[in-house]
């Protein structure tokens, strides 16, 4: 069975991507001051949110792409 290259991709998106919404989340919460260097923008959650959404993506694209790949038994 080959595996395709966006799952793995994907897969760390994810976790990278779901470790800086929760580091924005609680660092938000706990220093705000801690954003104002970037006006107030809390950069590592948006950028967290958009890494998950990428990495959902191109997970779900390559786990379909290797569904349709996979051999039917008749």
């Amino acid at each position: 069975m080959a595996i395709d290259i966006r799952v793995p991709i994907g897969l760390l998106f994810l976790v990278l991507g779901g470790m800086l919404v929760v580091f924005g989340a609680v660092t938000h919460f706990s220093d705000p001051t801690m954003y104002e260097r970037s006006l107030g923008v809390n950069i590592n959650f948006w950028w967290g949110l958009v890494m998950l959404a990428f990495g959902a993506g191109m997970y779900h694209y390559g786990a379909r792409r290797v569904r349709e790949q996979a051999p039917t038994t008749e």
